[in-house]
């Protein structure tokens, strides 16, 4: 066994069986179907065949002989010619066996010619046990009868039994019921299984398509449950990473807009430096500040657009405290300066997600509500499966109609700021597989309601 083993490599038979399954999805599938089912014909096969023919053709067998038997012992008490041919009618009546005498006949052959199924050896060992005389069974001469004949000392009894008497039935017409069963429900399976298959097909090519930078339509959810899921995943993923793509590439193109009118200024204003003579240094002065002021404004603009290109990064998830995380966030907005009203959140808040990712995304919210002067309160609390974090503030707030619009790259309302802000909050809270709404808030101002589920 060892030498085989070691002839005969586990990595060798997984090849070897490889090579003879079918590559294909629906081949394979059809082959699950198809293998449990030819054992199950088998087995039942055998059951049947195997046990239920058996006991019957035996006790088809034994009552047969038992007639026999029971007429031979007639014939031996009543030997008269007139009392055997009453006897024959008599067991042609009662048993449909018809007996003929053949006075000084001799049987030239003995024992059985042998059919399909248990039911000829069946007779022949009932008539042995049951007669101890010399005996043969024809089973060929007519398919409706067979002849048992017997050799007795003056003669031979022929005995014409019908063959209903000692057969079941045709094993073909078994078999061709199981075969036939066993195909319809298999193209019944078949056809089921095209249908799931064509859905994962559909996946497969749109994500190939996709893949190849081709703009692909979403995807009808069909199948079963777990393929109209994957076909719903992808939908999200095309959307995301289509937006993803939108969005960056409005940034790269808004990058020079931003950053051209900063340096516009300082250009003009080194080109108004003087360039000879004395220097007013009240003058220098305002200039330097001015583009002090414009470089300052330029470094916060390219944070901007650094956190924006960031997004949710290569940042481990872990197991985070969405309690603490708003307490330290609402520290953290005081000392810049924030009017946080008030924070509260159910105790053991826990969720898994990108700790750098969530501070990013509240710090973003906050600040949004600071650069108006308006008071900040922060909540959280679990919802059934999710955890919902919401952030009031009693500023101006946002109209409807514009609600929507404030979440493009570069819609700002606010003064001093890139208009990345609420971009990068959604932005992280899909990642998170979450959800951001802007609504009236009952403090007068915004109410920024993010989903996120556990």
């Amino acid at each position: 066994m060892r030498g085989f083993r070691t002839f005969w490599s586990d990595e060798q038979f997984e090849r070897s069986v490889r090579r003879v399954l079918p590559r294909s999805f629906l081949a394979r599938a059809l082959l699950i179907v198809l293998i449990p089912m030819l054992v199950t014909e088998g087995i039942a096969l055998e059951l049947f065949y195997g046990t239920y023919l058996r006991v019957m053709s035996r006790r088809m067998s034994d009552s047969v002989v038992a007639d026999i038997a029971l007429s031979l012992d007639l014939m031996e008490r009543y030997r008269g010619g007139g009392d055997r041919a009453w006897l024959a009618r008599q067991m042609l009546a009662r048993t449909q066996l018809d007996m003929q005498w053949r006075q000084g006949s001799r049987l030239l052959r003995t024992g059985s010619t042998h059919v399909i199924g248990p039911m000829d050896e069946d007779l022949v060992h009932a008539l042995q046990a049951a007669i101890a005389r010399p005996f043969f069974v024809d089973w060929l001469t007519d398919e409706h009868r067979v002849y048992i004949r017997i050799q007795l000392p003056d003669g031979v009894l022929s005995v014409d039994t019908p063959r209903k008497r000692l057969d079941v039935g045709q094993l073909w017409l078994f078999v061709l019921w199981a075969i036939g069963s066993s195909l319809l429900l298999f193209a019944i399976a078949a056809l089921f299984m095209r249908n799931q298959v064509r859905a994962i097909r559909r996946l497969g090519k749109a994500a190939e398509q996709f893949g190849l930078g081709r703009d692909v339509e979403p995807i009808r959810p069909e199948g079963a449950r777990e393929v109209r899921r994957a076909a719903v995943a992808f939908n999200r993923m095309r959307d995301r990473i289509s937006r993803f793509v939108m969005q960056r590439t409005a940034v790269l193109a808004g990058v020079s807009h931003d950053l051209r009118t900063p340096l516009t200024r300082l250009r003009l204003s080194l080109a108004m430096l003087p360039q000879s003579g004395v220097v007013d240094a009240a003058t220098l002065r305002e200039d330097v500040v001015d583009m002090v002021a414009d470089v300052a404004e330029m470094e916060r603009m390219i944070e901007g657009y650094l956190s924006f290109a960031r997004g949710e990064g290569a940042e481990t998830p872990v197991e985070l405290d969405i309690g603490a995380l708003l307490d330290d966030v609402a520290m953290a907005a005081r000392r810049g300066g924030a009017r946080i009203r008030g924070v509260s959140h159910d105790a053991d808040l826990m969720l898994e997600a990108r700790p750098d990712a969530m501070r990013r995304m509240l710090m973003n919210v906050v600040e949004n509500a600071r650069r108006l002067g308006a008071g900040i309160w922060i909540s959280g609390r679990a919802e059934g499966r999710n955890v919902v974090i919401e952030v009031d503030d009693d500023g101006p707030g946002i109209p409807a109609i514009q609600r929507e619009e404030v979440f493009r790259a570069f819609a700002s309302g606010a003064q001093g700021g890139t208009g990345l802000g609420l971009t990068i909050v959604r932005d992280i809270v899909r990642a998170h597989g979450g959800e951001v709404r802007l609504a009236k808030s009952e403090r007068g101002g915004l109410n920024v309601r993010i989903t996120l589920p556990r």
